[in-house]
């Protein structure tokens, strides 16, 4: 899954993208407010952690103009503030969760995965796909009795293609959402991470559509 982080506090913000990085999402980091509705206009991504007081235009502001222009995507709002009516006005704009500063990592990657299983219409942190159970709260994998241990970046591609199991996701769909908006290394990468999961799964576990991209198959 794609993130991206819109936060002034550039230390903060580097730490939970290293963090966010190594539970296997993608993510993009910008400083001000509105270099962040820029790219959350621009980009596909599955979630934005929005702070509130920004330099540029406030999170109030960038939150309310991407509701406004139409864009769904889950908003997490960060802030320094307390009290209910700071909350009240965040939800109001169109935000789907806040969190109040100081806060727990635990709670913040807890609120995220929250956020992207009810986006995606299931209450359950578990995907199956025939024998192959996947437990993204967790972030454990199953095939039958076995479990499989996977690297955070597997576990990512594996997620995507589970997410939409029987279909044909592109190479690029999974580039976009796996690695973040700076990559600008050799494509071929998601090639060599597909070869990894069908090493550990089964040749037959993910099936090549020539020309179209990658299909996981039930097993």
């Amino acid at each position: 899954m794609r993130l991206l982080i819109v936060e002034d506090e550039k230390r903060l913000a580097v730490s939970l993208a290293r963090g966010l990085t190594a539970e296997g999402f993608a993510v993009d980091v910008v400083h001000d407010g509105l270099e962040g509705l820029h790219r959350a206009s621009e980009g596909a991504y599955d979630l934005v952690v929005l702070d509130i007081m920004l330099p540029g235009m406030n999170g109030y502001r960038v939150c309310a103009a991407l509701r406004t222009a139409g864009h769904e995507v889950p908003i997490l709002m960060l802030t320094a503030k307390d009290g209910e009516y700071d909350e009240a006005e965040g939800l109001d704009t169109g935000a789907d969760d806040y969190l109040t500063k100081p806060f727990s990592y635990v709670v913040l990657v807890a609120r995220i995965r929250a956020l992207l299983r009810r986006r995606g219409g299931s209450g359950s942190p578990v995907v199956t796909v025939g024998s192959l159970r996947m437990d993204t709260a967790a972030r454990r994998v199953h095939l039958g009795d076995d479990e499989i241990a996977l690297t955070a970046k597997e576990f990512a591609v594996l997620e995507q293609l589970a997410l939409r199991a029987g279909q044909v996701v592109s190479k690029a769909d999974i580039l976009e959402h796996v690695w973040d908006f700076a990559y600008d290394g050799d494509p071929n990468i998601v090639e060599v991470y597909v070869s990894a999961l069908r090493r550990k799964l089964g040749a037959a576990a993910i099936r090549t559509v020539r020309g179209a991209g990658y299909r996981l198959e039930a097993l």
